[in-house]
């Protein structure tokens, strides 16, 4: 495996959350190529299990697929923020729970073709409402076993989700 050097890189556009940026680079043969890169500052994602047996999704209109999702709650990471931080704090925005255990699943690159994202995965456990008015998204609750039969079916399409389901069962 060769690396590459970025000989020029070029911000094309920034936006709230994300940049698009336009590399130039060189490979090990001598010859150039151009790279479009997503640079995103990242995001947690949460599994919240009750008792280990029934999870909590939410369910929110893409824009990008052009329909409605469910997922397991995440966020983008804001700056200064930890993985964990962003994690705690997203669950509450969602869904109005907190929750008193939290453990480090796996963190993943959805997209490393063309973006810098990184997904840091947790399971969250011992789940209390704090909040109604909070919470932003319709919540579900299912067995995992539904969920399962929803991902096989491709009903639940989310890369996270799916991994954070693969993670705990």
């Amino acid at each position: 495996m060769t690396e590459e050097l970025t000989i020029e890189s070029k911000q094309l556009y920034k936006g709230k959350v994300v940049q698009l940026r336009l590399d130039t680079v060189s490979l090990s043969d001598g010859k150039t190529k151009m790279r479009e890169v997503l640079v995103h500052p990242g995001a947690a994602a949460i599994v919240p299990l009750i008792k280990n047996e029934k999870l909590l999704l939410v369910e929110q209109y893409r824009a990008a697929v052009g329909r409605k999702t469910l997922e397991i709650p995440a966020g983008t990471l804001e700056e200064g923020e930890s993985p964990e931080e962003c994690a705690k704090r997203e669950l509450i925005e969602e869904t109005g729970f907190q929750a008193s255990k939290w453990d480090t699943l796996t963190a993943y690159y959805p997209s490393p073709g063309y973006s810098s994202e990184i997904i840091h995965i947790f399971k969250a456990s011992g789940l209390k409402q704090v909040s109604d008015a909070e919470a932003e998204l319709p919540i579900q609750y299912m067995e995992l076993k539904e969920v399962q039969a929803k991902i096989k079916t491709g009903e639940i399409m989310d890369s996270k989700t799916i991994i954070g389901v693969l993670m705990v069962i």
